[in-house]
């Protein structure tokens, strides 16, 4: 569970949400809201392929992540420039660990920089901070 303080401090970096069950919960339900949660599966995807160690779930995680994120008409097409797509086309069929960092670190800075800043003037944001400071009012209301 998370407290008034680390809900606060998520405001501080993408991070800082991504690293945090609720927090990642929350940005999730935002980017829904704004039709782009994509972005945060595909990060996860990623973050989860990185730590893969056998070469056949190397290949067949890579494969998934491709057809679900960055091949044409995928069904969760993530934002990517025509470079990086085309780097990672080029390179699937022999997949590295690496193969989808510059389209991660992309989507990244897309999430930090754009949805980011929204997500933390959003009513889902505020709703999530007033919770918590509620819980912890109520938390201290015994000894008043």
């Amino acid at each position: 569970r998370s407290n008034a303080g680390e809900t606060m401090a998520w405001s501080e970096s993408v991070d800082t949400v991504l690293s945090n069950k609720e927090g990642l919960a929350a940005f999730r339900t935002f980017l829904k809201s704004e039709f782009s949660e994509e972005n945060v599966e595909f990060w996860l995807a990623c973050e989860d392929f990185k730590k893969t160690k056998s070469s056949t779930k190397i290949a067949l995680k890579a494969q998934k992540i491709y057809s679900d994120f960055i091949q044409a008409d995928a069904p969760k097409e993530i934002n990517i420039d025509f470079h990086t797509k085309n780097d990672i086309s080029q390179n699937i069929s022999e997949p590295t660990l690496s193969c989808f960092d510059a389209a991660q670190s992309s989507v990244y800075c897309l999430m930090a920089k754009d949805s980011f800043p929204r997500f933390l003037r959003s009513e889902v944001y505020k709703e999530l901070v007033k919770k918590h400071q509620d819980r912890n009012q109520k938390r201290w209301l015994p000894f008043l």
